[in-house]
């Protein structure tokens, strides 16, 4: 039962930490572009990279 005085300061002080976090990440902007960075990959222009590679082997 002792044990309890001990378990119950460090579950509030591990909420506060998670909410705090989850705050910190709110106000930085972290949930603002979740789609953004997943389709700038798709989106990426490869073709000009690649004409320079096939006019150098050509040369």
């Amino acid at each position: 039962m002792e044990v309890i005085y001990l378990l119950i300061p460090v579950s509030l002080a591990l909420v506060a930490a998670i909410i705090g976090t989850l705050v910190w990440a709110i106000r930085s902007g972290q949930f603002d572009d979740l789609e953004g960075p997943a389709h700038a990959i798709l989106m990426d222009d490869d073709s000009s990279e690649l004409k320079t590679k096939v006019s150098e082997l050509k040369s």
